[in-house]
């Protein structure tokens, strides 16, 4: 039996990895789950899947969980430093699908471990890619990227070499607003960006799609994780969302991944990798879909997009930087504090105010350094939205 724990098990990556294994459940040891408010989920499956521990990011939740937990064999568990505790109990495979900054200590403790980290915490490698790497060697561990667009560049690099492609495209659905029009995003409301076209997803990520922000920060994934050059990589437009990506090659062949839009294809690659089994997933009909529709993103409309290549292009924890200030300007979005396109400008703001303090951005990549800047950036875009709104 594989020794298996899921971080972040009561978000959709979680909840999908859950309903790979229930059926399997026999193949699988579970070592711990965790998750977020989401208490009564966390003790069921804690409970069905039996667990060693299950976690909860919130200390104040604790009592609760351990209620839910009464009478189980499953320890109950709470805070930042239970999770990167658990991330130290021996596992074969760990899937990192908590949400944020959050994910990078235990999925550096993973890796420690010499695990192999199933990745779909995006913000991980856009804020210390270079230290999560270095980490992953130094120890012998493996990173099995679970974002479906870089899923489905490693898939078509099977056989390939890095340094015969050319070019890599990954594909954005355009989210929720990417009809409407430019004019009219100002006024944009939570609700209506919280409404995906084409995915499930929680609402922070759902917003993300949105404002193309989830996107940006894929693109810098893709920097880090296949070591390309910024100008190397692309973004096209894809309403259907089943082209998740397009590896390009010197020879100007091009390589698409193609699949219909379920997230349990990327997880299942990673769980069963190397080999490929059967998935719970639909087959695509060519014919009766008849046409794919791919355009150029239009950087007005989302500004992050070009905000990612100036990341890219300055280095260093510029990255952290970014990362930090795009999630606190979300959560003063959903907050109801700012419109929907302050928060590319507001980040922008404190991108440039953050680069100007001497040796801050060119610091030494440590978890430590990541987590300072990390937090200043959020100090900095709770002063902007102060002075913005009185």
């Amino acid at each position: 039996m594989r020794k298996i724990s899921i971080f972040g098990a009561t978000g959709s990556i979680g909840q999908n990895t859950i309903d790979l294994i229930r059926r399997d459940p026999e193949a699988y040891d579970i070592v711990a789950l965790s998750g977020g408010h989401n208490i009564a989920q966390l003790a069921r499956d804690a409970i069905e899947l039996r667990a060693e521990v299950a976690i909860t990011a919130h200390d104040h939740r604790l009592p609760e969980l351990r209620a839910a937990l009464a009478g189980s064999d499953v320890e109950a568990a709470a805070g930042a430093d239970a999770l990167v505790e658990a991330a130290s109990r021996p596992a074969d495979w760990i899937m990192s699908a908590i949400v944020g900054a959050a994910g990078l200590a235990p999925g550096l403790r993973a890796l420690e471990q010499g695990s192999t980290l199933a990745l779909a915490n995006k913000e991980s490698l856009v804020c210390a890619g270079r230290l999560l790497m270095k980490t992953a060697e130094a120890h012998g561990a493996r990173i099995l990227p679970v974002d479906s667009e870089h899923s489905a560049v490693f898939q078509a690099l099977v056989g390939e070499r890095i340094d015969e492609v050319e070019r890599i495209i990954i594909t954005a659905s355009g989210g929720a607003f990417r009809d409407w029009p430019l004019a009219d995003l100002r006024t944009a409301t939570l609700a209506q960006a919280s409404s995906h076209p084409n995915w499930d997803m929680g609402q922070r990520i759902t917003v993300d799609s949105a404002s193309m922000f989830n996107k940006a920060l894929e693109v810098i994934e893709t920097r880090e994780f296949f070591g390309v050059a910024p100008e190397h990589i692309e973004v096209l437009v894809h309403p259907q969302s089943l082209v998740h990506a397009l590896v390009g090659f010197r020879d100007g062949a091009l390589m698409s991944h193609l699949g219909a839009p379920d997230m349990r294809h990327a997880i299942g690659y990673a769980l069963h990798w190397p080999e490929r089994r059967s998935l719970p997933v639909a087959r695509l009909d060519l014919a009766s879909i008849g046409q794919l529709e791919f355009r150029a993103p239009d950087l007005a409309r989302y500004p992050a997009l070009r905000l990612a290549q100036e990341v890219m292009r300055r280095g260093g924890l510029c990255g952290a930087a970014f990362n930090g200030a795009k999630e606190r300007a979300l959560d003063h979005f959903i907050a109801g504090h700012i419109g929907f396109l302050d928060m590319a400008d507001i980040t922008e703001q404190v991108l440039a105010s953050l680069e100007a303090e001497p040796g801050l951005i060119d610091a030494s990549m440590t978890l430590e350094n990541v987590t300072r800047v990390d937090g200043l950036s959020r100090d900095a875009v709770d002063q902007v939205v102060t002075q913005r709104t009185g």
